[in-house]
């Protein structure tokens, strides 16, 4: 796979891409992330954000405003409700993961927050300790993967929705009465929210199967069993090799994925060893589904969506 000048980066240095994989994933060279890009190099890796779906940067020792402000040449950055951050900068998620702190939530395919209404548009992770042996991640295109379906499955499912929630978080708030209480805020703040089955990106226009394992509780409309036996054979399409990459992280690492896109899971084999990443998130819109996107109309706001047929069904804690 050869490469690729595209556009100018700093002071008239080239950025370069080079596919990783067929379906997915991309390295950019001559880049310094710690140096403002021009336009024309953001507005290039948009694009081959929208087609690569995981842009990988390496040798980047950026500082955490560095990082912020690279990020943000995307877009607003967001702050995560549940997980631990910078006192000075709360939009930066801190995973330390140690002896005394295993790696936990994360060895599960998902896209990052699908339980807003509005979920990221892309992640950016910088890796700044690495263990010896292991802890990689795997992306997966999951336009590739809808693509891979019959005919009839894609048809069946574009006019599907699914009931997302923040499921794997709910457990931080068992363990006394105060805990409870948040829960009970949180659920206030972050109720149930639809999202279309299948969504179109809104830069490629490529139909993406948005189904996760973390986030995505029940197909609307369906009874239960209906429901958990659809979203199994879809969930399992991420786990085709075909549509991945795997990253093997160096010091140092700067990885951007598109939420809209990929789906990833952070393999959990480093355990004892020490693993520090340092996370910005960049807002994103409303997910579309193939009919809003045909007659360009926007999608609705979040509320909370009438029980499923064949109920009573609850969410696992």
């Amino acid at each position: 796979m050869g490469t690729g000048i595209t556009a100018a980066t700093q002071a008239g240095a080239a950025l370069a891409i080079r596919p990783l994989k067929p379906n997915i994933g991309a390295e950019i060279l001559g880049v310094d992330l710690r140096e403002p890009l021009e336009a024309a190099a953001i507005e290039t890796l948009n694009h081959a954000l929208a087609k690569h779906g995981v842009l990988v940067f390496h040798d980047q020792d950026m500082t955490v405003e560095q990082q912020m402000a690279f990020g943000r040449r995307f877009g607003d950055l967001s702050v995560h409700p549940f997980s631990a951050h910078l006192a000075e900068h709360p939009e930066v998620i801190v995973l330390d993961y140690t002896a005394e702190n295993p790696p936990s939530l994360t060895d599960v395919w998902h896209s990052d927050e699908t339980f807003r209404a509005e979920p990221p548009m892309a992640t950016m992770l910088h890796a700044q300790i690495v263990p010896a042996l292991g802890g990689d991640t795997l992306f997966a295109n999951m336009a590739a993967a809808y693509k891979g379906l019959s005919a009839q499955m894609k048809g069946f499912l574009d006019g599907l929705e699914a009931i997302h929630d923040f499921k794997p978080f709910r457990t931080l708030f068992n363990h006394s009465d105060a805990h409870r209480k948040k829960l009970h805020e949180l659920e206030d703040q972050y109720p149930h929210v639809t999202h279309p089955v299948v969504r179109i990106h809104p830069v490629s226009g490529a139909k993406v199967l948005f189904v996760n394992p973390q986030f995505t509780i029940h197909i609307k409309g369906m009874k239960a069993d209906e429901s958990r036996a659809l979203l199994d054979v879809l969930f399992r399409q991420a786990s085709i090799p075909e549509y991945q990459l795997r990253l093997e992280w160096r010091r140092h690492t700067v990885a951007l994925w598109d939420n809209r896109l990929v789906q990833h899971y952070a393999v959990h084999d480093y355990y004892p060893q020490r693993r520090r990443m340092e996370r910005v998130t960049i807002k994103g819109d409303r997910p579309v589904g193939p009919a809003r996107a045909v007659v360009g109309l926007e999608a609705d706001g979040a509320t909370e969506p009438p029980k499923p047929e064949g109920g009573p069904w609850t969410i696992e804690s």
